[in-house]
C-alpha cells in the first residue's frame, strides 16, 4: 500500500508538472505582439537582446527564467491642430490634420516598441506619437512654400510620411494614414490663391466659348457664300442662251455678287476675330488685375497706401491699352471692309468695259476686218433710234396758231415755208452730231451742204473748161 501510495504520489507530481509546463507555453493573438523577456538567447553575432517579439505564434516561457507581455496592436486615431506653423515665406500657416498610427510589426522596428512602449496605456502612447508628429509637421512646413503645400497636396504628404514614419519607427510606431483638412494662413494668402485659380477656370471656359462662337459664324459665313455663288452660277448658265450681250451682263452680275459675298464674309469674320481677341485681352486685363491684387494683398503690410495708388495706375495702363487695342482693330475691320467693296466694284466695272471691247472686236472681224464698215453697220442698227429722237423733239409741240408776216423778200419761196423749214433745222442734223463725234457720216446717208456746194463748184468749173 505504501509503494502504491508512493506511486500515486508521484504520478501526481508529475502530472502537475506536466500542467505547469503546458501553461507555460503560451500563444500570441493576431491583434497583439507578445514580449518575451528575461534571459533571452543572444542575436547570432553575439549581441544581447533585452526581449523577443512573437506576433501569431506561440512560444515557451521558461520558468523562474522568463516572463511575457503584450502590446496592442489596435490602431490610435490623432488629431493634430498644428497653428501658428512658419513656412519657406515666413507666413504662418494652420494644418489641421488627422495622423492614424499603430505597433509596427516589423522586425527591427517590432524590437524598438518593446524596449520603448511596454507597458504604457494606449492614451500615453498617444501623447508620445503626437509630440513627435507635431515637431516634424514643423519642420516640413519650414521647408516648403505656401503654393506646393496648397497645391502638390502628394507631394507634402509624401514628404510627411516619410519624415514621420522616419522617426515614428524609433519608438516602434508606424503611421498608417494621414488626412491632411484644409490648410489656411493667417494673411488670407491661400484664400487669394484659390480666387486666382478660380478666376483663370472662368476665363479659360469663356475664351473656349468665343472660339466655338466663332468658328460657328464663320462657317455660316462660308455656307452663305457657297450658297451665293451657286445661285449666281445657275443663273448665268439658264440665261446664257438668250443673247451675247445678255450673257455679258449676267456674268458681271454673278461675279459682283460673289464679291460682295466675300467680302461680307471677310467682313464678317474679321469682326468675330476682333470681338475673340477684345475678350482675350479683357480676360488677360482681368488676370494682370488678379495678380497686382494678390501683390498688393502681400506687401500691404510693407506699404499700403503706395501699392494701393501703383495697382490703381496699372489698372488703368490696362484698361486704356484694351480700348485703344479694341479701337484699332475695329477699325482695321471696317478698313478691310470699304477695300474689298471697292475692289468688287472695280472689278465688275472691268469686266463689262472688257466684254463691250470683245463684242466691238467680233463686229469687226463679221465687217472683214474693216472698221468703218463695223461703224456702218452699228449705225444701221441704231438708225431708227436715231430717227425717233430728232422727230420725238418736235412731235409734242402743240401750234395752235401761227402768224407769218409775209414781208414779200422770200426769193421764191413763202414765209410759212421759211418757218417750217427753221423749225426742223433747230433740230441737230445728222452730220453735225458726228462731227461733235469726231466721225465722218456716211455719203449714202447725206452729204453735208458745205460738201455738196464744192461738188457743184467742182463740178461747174469742170463743165467750163
Amino acid at each position: 500500500m505504501e509503494t502504491l501510495g508512493l506511486v500515486l504520489v508521484a504520478a501526481l507530481i508529475v502530472f502537475l508538472i506536466m500542467v505547469y509546463i503546458v501553461s507555460r507555453y503560451k500563444k500570441c493573438p493576431s491583434d497583439k505582439v507578445m514580449v518575451v523577456y528575461g534571459r533571452i538567447r543572444d542575436n547570432a553575432d553575439g549581441t544581447p537582446r533585452p526581449a523577443k517579439c512573437i506576433h501569431g505564434g506561440a512560444t515557451f516561457i521558461v520558468p523562474v527564467f522568463q516572463s511575457y507581455a503584450f502590446l496592442d496592436l489596435t490602431p490610435l486615431s490623432i488629431q493634430v491642430d498644428l497653428k501658428s506653423a512658419l513656412s519657406k515665406q515666413n507666413i504662418r500657416i494652420d494644418v489641421p490634420s488627422t495622423f492614424t498610427v499603430g505597433v509596427s510589426t516589423e522586425q527591427g522596428i517590432m524590437q524598438n516598441a518593446a524596449e520603448r512602449l511596454l507597458g504604457l496605456k494606449l492614451n500615453e502612447i498617444q501623447d508620445l506619437a503626437k509630440d513627435i508628429i507635431f515637431g516634424q509637421l514643423r519642420l516640413i512646413i519650414a521647408t516648403m512654400d505656401i503654393e506646393e503645400i496648397n497645391s502638390d497636396r502628394d507631394k507634402f504628404l509624401e514628404q510627411v510620411s516619410r519624415n514621420v514614419e522616419t522617426e515614428l519607427g524609433k519608438i516602434g510606431l508606424r503611421l498608417i494614414n494621414v488626412n491632411v483638412t484644409d490648410i489656411s494662413d493667417e494673411s488670407g494668402y491661400i484664400i487669394a490663391l484659390g480666387k486666382e485659380a478660380a478666376a483663370k477656370a472662368i476665363n479659360d471656359a469663356k475664351k473656349s466659348v468665343a472660339e466655338k462662337e466663332r468658328d460657328g459664324s464663320i462657317g455660316e459665313a462660308n455656307a452663305f457664300m457657297e450658297k451665293r455663288i451657286k445661285v449666281s452660277e445657275a443663273n448665268s448658265i439658264a440665261i446664257k442662251g438668250e443673247n451675247e450681250a445678255q450673257m455679258a451682263i449676267a456674268m458681271s452680275n454673278a461675279s459682283l455678287k460673289e464679291k460682295e459675298a466675300e467680302a461680307k464674309r471677310i467682313a464678317t469674320a474679321a469682326e468675330k476675330v476682333a470681338e475673340a481677341k477684345a475678350l482675350q485681352e479683357a480676360y488677360a486685363a482681368e488676370k494682370m488685375a488678379e495678380e497686382a491684387r494678390y501683390s498688393k494683398e502681400k506687401a500691404a503690410l510693407e506699404a499700403d497706401i503706395i501699392v494701393k495708388a501703383e495697382i490703381r495706375k496699372k489698372e488703368l495702363e490696362l484698361s486704356a491699352e484694351a480700348e485703344a487695342e479694341q479701337t484699332r482693330r475695329r477699325a482695321k475691320g471696317e478698313a478691310d471692309a470699304i477695300f474689298m467693296k471697292m475692289q468688287a466694284q472695280a472689278s465688275g466695272i472691268q469686266e463689262i468695259l472688257l466684254k463691250q471691247a470683245s463684242g466691238f472686236e467680233e463686229m469687226v472681224k463679221a465687217s472683214g476686218g474693216k472698221a468703218e464698215d463695223a461703224i456702218r453697220l452699228l449705225i444701221a442698227d441704231k438708225l431708227e433710234d436715231l430717227m425717233k429722237v430728232q422727230v420725238d423733239a418736235i412731235k409734242n409741240i402743240k401750234i395752235d396758231k401761227v402768224t407769218v408776216w409775209d414781208g414779200g423778200n422770200t426769193e421764191g419761196k413763202s414765209a410759212t415755208a421759211n418757218f417750217v423749214s427753221s423749225l426742223f433745222r433747230s433740230v441737230p442734223p445728222l452730220n453735225e452730231m458726228f462731227d461733235m463725234a469726231g466721225m465722218k457720216l456716211p455719203n449714202y446717208l447725206g452729204t453735208p451742204a458745205g460738201e455738196k456746194d464744192e461738188n457743184k463748184t467742182e463740178t461747174r468749173n469742170q463743165t467750163q473748161e
